[in-house]
């Protein structure tokens, strides 16, 4: 037998839904660095300065959005990876090849996106830290869940050891930074705006793309730490059959509500300049936006299984499950579709966060009406029927017959 997909009838239809809203989360972080210089930003230490309307929407991006939504992607390909693997262990001798297989595809999506279209992929690094995943599937889950926390650990350790750089060191970087940085952002906004196709896919080869591929190795601790989470979750089948383990839901829902009120206070504080920490100022911000993010992230998690237990909110979601079912041509779509805009009327650095805001939430609703459509017609979405074709070796049966389509 050739092994194939799951079927729509197999699917978990709250991951589907958390997967569509995580989604969605993606899309706002990763909005303001569509239509702005936000690598240089960050690459030099520097500030965009928000007015008016525009403080308000990023002070709220930093609370609720920022640093909360990757997680939870992360959480889920950690979790659909002992789903895929689990499924292809019944029907086949060696599963691991298959989700390799899968793996080297996704790296090149991952690859041709980050190159051709927008510096911000997280494919390419899902992709590469996916394979350490390997490492444990056969693991115990206290095992797993130790080894999630160690590695999350090393990487905030990573981010706190910058404190303790002297405070005139960090005063002369902040200095230079600000010189240097200025005129890196105003070079990057001229090539966006007045550089032809090759000087662009040139200027982002060597000024976006080297540097985040030479970054990787930093950030794949993190990742790693946040898909065995969602392994861990996985193999304890806490989200498959949540009825069986309600008490560890509700209270890692109210502790991990408990935890990110302090952490999401104290941003707050930092954000507002109501607390100043000197040269510290934007490390401590980092650091506890970093920090705090994930037990945010787990709030929002558990508050969807929990809610998504009673069928009219399963209902009342399903076009954003729909949505999450095609995560990966909405994910790729949102980027080509934004850059057509922006670069095609020539908003590039032009428009603010407000305005910014609601051109990603009108994208996101065509995105809901497009999948709904496309899923009524369709096994899969179109990106999401290479990758599976490819993965199993052999091109899958995409259009949905008549009685499907009537009994879905």
């Amino acid at each position: 037998m050739k092994p194939a997909p799951i079927t729509a009838n197999e699917r978990i239809v709250s991951l589907d839904i958390i997967r569509g809203f995580a989604l969605l989360g993606i899309f706002l972080v990763n909005m303001p660095s569509f239509f702005a210089p936000a690598l240089k930003y960050d690459f030099y230490g520097l500030t965009p300065e928000y007015t008016g309307v525009d403080q308000w929407v990023r002070l709220i991006f930093d609370l609720f959005v920022q640093a909360k939504f990757y997680p939870m992607f992360s959480f889920l390909f950690g979790l659909g990876f002992y789903i895929f693997l689990t499924r292809a262990e019944k029907n086949l001798e060696e599963p691991t090849w298959l989700f390799v297989r899968r793996l080297f595809i996704l790296l090149l999506f991952g690859l041709l996106h980050l190159i051709l279209f927008w510096y911000g992929d997280i494919l390419h690094t899902y992709a590469v830290t996916g394979f350490f995943l390997l490492f444990f599937f056969n693991r115990k889950p206290i095992t797993i869940l130790i080894w999630a926390i160690g590695l999350i650990s090393f990487y905030y350790a990573l981010l706190a050891s910058n404190l303790l750089a002297p405070e005139s060191l960090l005063e002369r970087a902040q200095a230079w930074n600000q010189s240097v940085g200025s005129e890196k952002v105003a070079e990057a906004v001229q090539i966006y705006d007045q550089g032809s196709l090759i000087q662009l896919l040139t200027y982002r080869f060597m000024n976006e793309v080297l540097p985040i591929l030479e970054n990787l190795p930093y950030q794949i601790p993190h990742i790693l730490g946040l898909f065995l989470f969602g392994l861990y979750i996985g193999k304890k089948e806490i989200i498959s059959n949540p009825s069986l383990h309600k008490r560890f839901i509700k209270l890692t829902w109210i502790i991990s509500g408990l935890i990110a009120i302090p952490f999401t206070v104290w941003l707050t504080a930092i954000q507002l300049n109501l607390m100043d920490y000197g040269a510290y100022q934007d490390i401590m911000s980092l650091f506890v936006l970093t920090v705090g993010g994930p037990f945010l992230t787990a709030f929002y998690i558990f508050s969807f299984v929990r809610l998504l237990q009673k069928d009219r909110w399963q209902r009342f979601l399903k076009p954003i499950g729909i949505t999450g079912r095609m995560a990966l041509t909405n994910y790729l779509a949102q980027t080509i579709i934004t850059l057509v805009i922006l670069l095609g009327f020539d908003l590039y650095n032009n428009i603010g966060l407000t305005i910014g805001l609601l051109l990603t939430i009108g994208i996101f609703i065509l995105q809901v009406v497009f999948s709904v459509y496309w899923l009524n017609r369709f096994r899969f979405g179109p990106l999401e029927w290479v990758w599976r074709s490819l993965t199993y070796g052999h091109r899958q049966l995409i259009r949905l017959e008549k009685q499907e389509r009537d009994t879905d």
